[in-house]
């Protein structure tokens, strides 16, 4: 891993082809083909060194953490905390103890709706979101609506899949009591401008959540140049394990948070009378964690790192730029979703063929794409369309894939009779 950088070139640039050795899935063949995997927004594939990282853990030094003063217990501790570091080092996080591990995007979203927002809701109140939201970033908030009378207020997009500044500036009101907001929309691709809108919402006293899902495996994130009040993402994005993710929060706003969760490890002493709680993070981890799996996370950071995410970002724009000029020119086929600053995404529709046929007939060619609604339903009602196919791009990702793409894309218009 510490050669990794030289052995990918010159600075700044990525040797692909180098880099997909390092990802064992990649080598297979799907319906006879060679796979070519373009749904890194659902998932990422694994490198070897996060395999391995989870495989060592189990193998060779596995125990409960935090607890045991056994050697394995002493080592699994360590490893496990050196992984909280990384991810305070990768997000320019100002400690570690403002990084909380989670199950995914998902819990850290509803940790902060219960432990800090639930709290302080009142019936009037508002809640600030867009329009191009991840059901994850939707249904949390609505719960909380249900059960204070509070309201949630949606930020409307353009056609092109921006958000409406101007609208946004004239939502944010005395009663908005949280703006919550995707970094990177994982339907349209579009990266939003959330330091203005953090600037905007701070001058009014407004917190704010990012939903940082789609932005961690693509571009740097540094919390502290944002001004973030709490960032979430997943692992299993950014070339990590499933089932772990993080939260990070200022620690002022996360030391005067109740636990979201009651139980072993975010605790400092219990009695039937009084139960002392952790100070953070340990008081959101309640329970057992997925150990390995954090640790994976910490091997995925020190992968990304090594890496470099200004060289993924710049590489990933030239490829984004290729595949929307090569599918631009398919007649028949819109791309839903064009603001001008796109992460690597790609959404579609087809004239006469629907996007699960699509997905399913590029399938058979090898190409893995995501094809529905992709947990962004007012995003689908927002352009009329009752889902879309999209080809998302990660760090592995070649234009001779984008060939073979627009190569079985065109084999699904000639089946169609477009």
């Amino acid at each position: 891993m510490s050669n990794l950088k030289a052995q990918l070139g010159l600075p700044g640039r990525l040797d692909v082809a180098r880099l997909r050795e390092d990802f064992p899935i990649l080598s297979q063949t799907v319906h006879g083909r060679p796979l070519v995997y373009l749904d890194n927004g659902a998932s990422a594939q694994k490198p070897e060194a996060v395999i391995e990282a989870e495989r060592r853990c189990y193998r060779e030094y596995y125990a409960n953490i935090h607890r045991g003063v056994h050697y394995l217990s002493q080592t699994s501790t360590t490893e496990y905390e050196a992984a909280r570091g990384k991810v305070q080092r990768f997000l320019n996080a100002a400690s570690d103890k403002e990084i909380v591990f989670t199950r995914g995007t998902t819990e850290s979203i509803n940790l902060v709706a219960h432990s800090y927002v639930r709290p302080r809701l009142r019936a009037g109140d508002e809640i600030l979101v867009s329009a191009m939201e991840h059901h994850s970033n939707i249904v949390p908030w609505q719960l909380l609506c249900e059960e204070t009378g509070a309201v949630l207020k949606v930020i409307p997009i353009s056609e092109a899949g921006e958000i409406d500044l101007d609208a946004f500036a004239e939502l944010l009101g005395e009663r908005t009591r949280l703006l919550s907001v995707v970094h990177v929309s994982n339907a349209l691709g579009t990266v939003n401008p959330v330091a203005e809108m953090i600037r905007q919402a701070h001058a009014k006293g407004i917190p704010v959540l990012l939903d940082g899902a789609q932005a961690v495996p693509h571009m740097p994130v540094d919390v502290q140049a944002l001004g973030a009040d709490f960032y979430a993402f997943s692992a299993h994005k950014l070339y990590g394990p499933t089932g772990v993710g993080v939260l990070y929060g200022k620690y002022d706003l996360l030391k005067a948070m109740r636990p979201y969760q009651g139980g072993g490890d975010m605790i400092k002493t219990v009695s039937f009378e009084k139960t002392i709680y952790a100070d953070p993070p340990n008081r959101f981890e309640a329970g057992t964690p997925n150990i390995a799996g954090v640790i994976a996370l910490g091997a995925a950071v020190d992968y990304l790192s090594e890496v470099g995410l200004e060289a993924i970002a710049a590489y990933e724009q030239e490829l984004l730029d290729y595949a929307t000029e090569r599918l631009s020119a398919i007649p028949g086929l819109r791309i839903i979703g064009t603001a001008p600053n796109k992460a690597g995404v790609i959404s579609f529709v087809m004239d006469g063929a629907h996007p699960h046929d699509i997905g399913t007939l590029l399938d058979e060619q090898g190409v893995a794409v995501r094809a529905g609604h992709h947990c962004a339903e007012p995003v689908m009602r927002r352009y009329a369309v009752p889902a879309t196919a999209r080809a998302s791009f990660g760090l592995y990702n070649t234009r001779e894939e984008v060939d073979v793409l627009v190569a079985a894309i065109e084999k699904v218009r000639e089946l169609f009779g477009a």
